[in-house]
């Protein structure tokens, strides 16, 4: 992604809408360049067009959310495609680097990926192969997440290996985090029936607390952030054989 299409999140994310004039005015290019960049960005699912420019939706929105620190996300996204192999079985929670992280996984044979969240659902690329599951339950419009009794339920009869998780804070002595208590039990039915737990995260969540707890530091293989991680927080996780930084 070119550092004038992340100029363009950063205005969006900061105004909510702009205008094709706007934005040309604002980054010295062409009303049509903007134009063509915009198209890309709503290809992406990172925003949606209006007569004369682009918003972004909701304020809970995963379009939303991924335009906040993008190309640190997308680094994140990148690297934990790596954990993925042809044939996998995983399971996706929700996240804003969870649905840039499935768009990487596109070149994979034969992947059978499992969510709970709508959004994540619709970015992945079947065009390999690749089986998606969606789970049932109470569907949250904002987040576009399935949460309650019959999420749970799917979640307990299904197999899968890594899950990806995101999360809203941690702390060593919370654990992780969310916001949402719903959702927070979804993660952390999640977290209790994979085999492997993989969190995916830019370092602005490190440090604060969320409402709810997914799991703890002992429950996760890795942690996957970018490189402006707190010292505190770098070396703590380095000591434990945690800690990875996208690149």
């Amino acid at each position: 992604m070119t550092k004038r299409i992340d100029s363009i999140l950063k205005i969006l994310a900061s105004d909510r809408k702009a205008t094709v004039l706007e934005l040309a005015g604002a980054l010295g290019v062409s009303p049509a360049t903007i134009r063509q960049d915009l198209s890309v960005l709503e290809e992406e699912g990172l925003l949606r067009r209006v007569h004369g420019g682009a918003e972004l939706t909701e304020m809970d929105d995963l379009s939303h959310r991924m335009a906040f620190n993008y190309e640190e996300k997308l680094r994140i996204a990148r690297r934990a495609a790596r954990e993925v192999g042809e044939g996998d079985t995983i399971f996706v929670e929700s996240g804003s680097i969870n649905a840039l992280f499935v768009k990487e996984l596109a070149s994979i044979k034969g992947l059978t990926i499992i969510t709970a969240n709508a959004f994540i659902a619709r970015a992945i690329d079947q065009s390999k192969g690749c089986t998606v599951v969606l789970i049932g339950g109470v569907y949250q419009r904002e987040s576009e997440s399935l949460v309650g009794n019959l999420a749970r339920f799917c979640i307990e009869r299904l197999n899968f290996g890594r899950v990806f998780l995101g999360m809203d804070g941690f702390t060593f002595e919370t654990g992780f985090t969310g916001r949402d208590m719903m959702r927070a039990e979804i993660a952390e039915a999640v977290v209790a029936k994979g085999r492997e737990v993989i969190v995916l995260s830019d370092s602005s969540k490190f440090g604060h607390v969320g409402i709810s707890r997914y799991c703890g530091i002992e429950d996760v293989e890795l942690v996957i952030t970018d490189d402006q991680i707190s010292e505190e927080y770098r070396s703590g996780l380095q000591k434990l054989g945690k800690l990875v930084i996208a690149s």
